[in-house]
């Protein structure tokens, strides 16, 4: 965690900015939930807990901070809550998401099935992807086994 977050001091220097701490508690937080997808206010009270004295207002500045800087991207699944993710130095692009709309579970797609079709709009197009995010809304295997049991027992 410690090398990751050196990094991320890194990328702010780079830019003309600290490392503050309520930054660097911000941080924490996203590294030690990174599958979870939190919203500023989660984020906030995950803070909250180890650094009481940080107020909402500089959680959200800080993510709006780390997003302008790449260090993490701003989703939104279309649920209206922009929910935050850490940028990985082992990929180029952000990785993709599969999203139930019944149950608002989110699997993430690691790999990236899109650099043929960068490579086209290349060489088509003249078009130089610098990055793409590609989220798949539908129903998951899970809640499918449970509509399927559900029909079966009716």
């Amino acid at each position: 965690m410690e090398a990751r977050i050196d990094k991320i001091k890194q990328q702010l220097q780079s830019q003309g900015y600290k490392l503050t701490p309520q930054r660097e508690a911000t941080v924490r937080v996203l590294l030690e939930n990174e599958e979870d997808h939190l919203s500023a206010e989660d984020v906030f009270m995950l803070v909250k807990d180890k650094a009481p004295e940080i107020g909402l207002a500089t959680v959200y500045r800080t993510l709006e901070l780390l997003s302008e800087l790449h260090v993490v991207e701003k989703l939104n699944f279309g649920d209206g809550v922009a929910r935050y993710d850490l940028r990985t130095d082992s990929s180029k692009h952000h990785h993709h998401h599969l999203i139930c709309v019944q149950c608002g579970t989110m699997d993430e797609i690691k790999e990236d099935w899109l650099g043929p079709l960068e490579e086209r709009l290349e060489r088509e197009f003249g078009f130089t992807v610098l990055d793409h995010r590609l989220d798949f809304q539908g129903i998951c295997k899970r809640c499918r086994e449970k509509n399927d049991n559900a029909k079966s027992t009716e």
